[in-house]
């Protein structure tokens, strides 16, 4: 049984081995961007790290299929700052790089600032605990992302074309022996906003992300991340997917990703 959706190669700490709950819903021998996402948000966040820091923006470059194959991850900061600093990190296998990303880390006010409460983000969607049972995801694999994941809609589904609301939290940890972080929760969770908010005929079209930019404000405090998803479709075929993301206590950030549209 898979513990996690990566492994530590022990001959190699750059190196991990990715499992079958990596797999996407639509092909056996393809990735979910949600793993690879999180686990350069791993890799990112043990970058030279500074007490006092946090990521506040990860954007990620999906340069093709991510085989499920092992994947050798790298990160290095390329701007160092004493208030803000840039790092880089790419995933790469045998044949060459496959994902690429870039996060600006940002130095937490201390003490933290004083801001009107009008100013400051609020709302919220209703928890998980508030919504009907799941669902079975419509996959032809046994195993895959869609089974390492806990969802629940608020509104929409999977089978319901259009916006949508929803909750994820990863059962497993991305890799091995460690506790998923609140950025790597949200990661994985966050590459799901076109398909939850799916409108174009799943059977008809493609609707394929080349991309991931997560925003972040705050962090989610707990397992939990929710989507509210919408997607934007072109008749040209270029797509918009957009998420408000939400911890179970308010707002957390934005994510988007562009949508390269195509019938199959």
């Amino acid at each position: 049984m898979n513990e996690a959706f990566y492994l530590l190669d022990p001959a190699d700490p750059q190196r991990f081995l990715s499992t079958e709950l990596t797999r996407g819903p639509w092909s056996p021998d393809a990735q979910h961007a949600g793993p690879p996402s999180a686990l350069l948000g791993h890799v990112i966040e043990r970058c030279e790290p500074r007490p006092g820091f946090q990521v506040g923006r990860v954007a990620v470059e999906i340069l093709g299929p991510v085989p499920l194959a092992p994947l050798t991850a790298q990160a290095r900061l390329v701007r160092p700052g004493r208030s803000v600093e840039m790092i880089e990190a790419t995933l790469s296998t045998a044949r060459g790089p496959v994902m690429r990303a870039t996060a600006w880390r940002f130095k937490l006010a201390d003490p933290e600032l004083e801001i009107p409460e009008h100013l400051l983000p609020t709302g919220a969607r209703p928890g998980p605990d508030q919504t009907p049972d799941p669902e079975p995801f419509p996959s032809t694999q046994p195993v895959g992302f869609h089974t390492g994941i806990e969802y629940r809609y608020v509104t929409g589904s999977f089978r319901e074309p259009g916006p949508a609301v929803c909750w994820i939290r990863l059962k497993y940890p991305i890799v091995a022996g460690t506790t998923p972080s609140p950025l790597e929760r949200t990661l994985a969770a966050a590459d799901s906003g076109n398909g939850v908010s799916a409108v174009l005929d799943w059977d008809r079209y493609l609707f394929i992300n080349t991309d991931l930019t997560v925003t972040l404000h705050r962090q989610p405090a707990g397992e939990w991340v929710c989507l509210d998803a919408v997607t934007h479709p072109q008749p040209h075929g270029i797509g918009l997917a957009e998420s408000a993301l939400f911890g179970e206590k308010g707002p957390l950030g934005r994510s988007t990703q562009t949508l390269f549209l195509g019938p199959r």
